[in-house]
């Protein structure tokens, strides 16, 4: 009995040390499948990973491409806007048929076409009216009366100072200037010794003497359209005209009030950009005959320089005041792109 006892104790020792054995089998598998499955997990992750870029990559790979489409929408945009005024190679477009745009101060001609054409002027040749009657140092008190003589009878052309109208010789030329008054013009070459004959000759001369070698006059209001000249021409005239002062003032007069036979009369400049805040005008001159087209010529202030802008024979009422918009703008646009290439390259060293 104590053999047999013995006997089933050794077997109950044995049983229970085969079954831990078995549970720390199972235990050590699973643990080793659970290890295995983490590995591979692990393992897919990183392909995955590695596969795939992480959410700031993605959203870098987002971002960037977005912010070149809108720079490059940007630029589009802006060209878009400047494209119909500029040509291939960045000029303005205008749409005079002769031009020219020069830097007073140095004589660097910036813009032209058809620069040397002979064209009829009009009234750009109150400019030299002017010049000629204060050349002559005339007193600007002396009374002149607007006669029949002084009537446009060559186109018909309206005015605003009736005949029998006395004026002083100063206000007379404000009003030639201004205004672009024919009678007036006609009164001050009248007015002048030897009469008109004796003024257009003086013309000529000054034309001569400031080396105008495409410039004739036959008037002194530009109503005659063999008054010719280019626009070269008329750089030289507008940089002359400009060292005058009283050029220079009545010329950008915006209005001016005189009175006509006891009665108060307001004249206009023909040039509405002397108004404009926009603009610094030294001198300005309209002129328009069928012959010549719609003309201007202005000595400007851009660019803290002072240009010489001449547009001849501008087709549309308002073509030459466009002319000279798009001009001012592609000049300020220039020196935009100036300043900005010097930034970028920063400081001299």
């Amino acid at each position: 009995m104590k053999i047999r006892n013995t006997v089933l104790a050794l077997l109950s020792v044995f049983v229970l040390g085969t079954m831990a054995s078995g549970d720390v089998s199972a235990a050590s598998q699973r643990q080793s499948s659970k290890k295995a499955h983490s590995a591979k997990a692990a393992n897919k992750s990183e392909k995955v990973a590695k596969s795939a870029p992480s959410k700031a990559s993605r959203v870098a790979s987002v971002r960037k491409p977005g912010r070149h489409a809108t720079s490059s929408h940007v630029q589009r945009a802006s060209f878009a806007s400047v494209a119909p005024d500029m040509d291939n190679e960045g000029n303005p477009l205008l749409h005079s048929a002769a031009f020219m745009i020069a830097d007073q101060a140095t004589g660097n001609v910036l813009l032209e076409k058809n620069s040397d054409a002979v064209l009829p002027i009009a009234s750009i040749t109150k400019l030299m009216t002017a010049m000629v009657v204060l050349d002559a140092r005339l007193s600007l008190t002396d009374i002149l009366t607007i006669a029949s003589d002084d009537v446009d009878t060559l186109r018909g052309s309206s005015s605003h100072v009736p005949v029998g109208t006395e004026l002083p010789r100063e206000d007379m030329l404000r009003l030639a200037l201004m205004s672009s008054e024919n009678r007036a013009a006609s009164a001050l070459a009248r007015h002048y010794p030897g009469g008109l004959p004796a003024f257009v000759t003086a013309m000529n001369r000054k034309a001569v003497s400031l080396g105008l070698r495409e410039t004739r006059f036959m008037d002194s209001t530009g109503l005659n359209s063999a008054n010719v000249s280019s626009a070269r021409d008329l750089v030289k005239m507008v940089s002359a005209a400009s060292r005058y002062p009283l050029i220079r003032e009545f010329s950008t007069t915006a209005n001016y009030t005189v009175s006509l036979n006891g009665r108060p009369r307001q004249f206009n400049n023909t040039n509405a950009l002397v108004s404009s805040p926009d603009w610094q005008i030294g001198v300005s001159k309209t002129g328009f005959i069928n012959e010549s087209g719609k003309c201007l010529v202005m000595q400007a202030w851009l660019l803290n320089k002072p240009m010489i802008i001449v547009l001849l024979d501008s087709f549309g009422r308002f073509t030459r005041v466009a002319d000279a918009q798009r001009v001012k703008r592609w000049l300020e646009s220039a020196a935009v792109q100036q300043k900005l290439a010097a930034n970028m390259r920063g400081p001299a060293t």
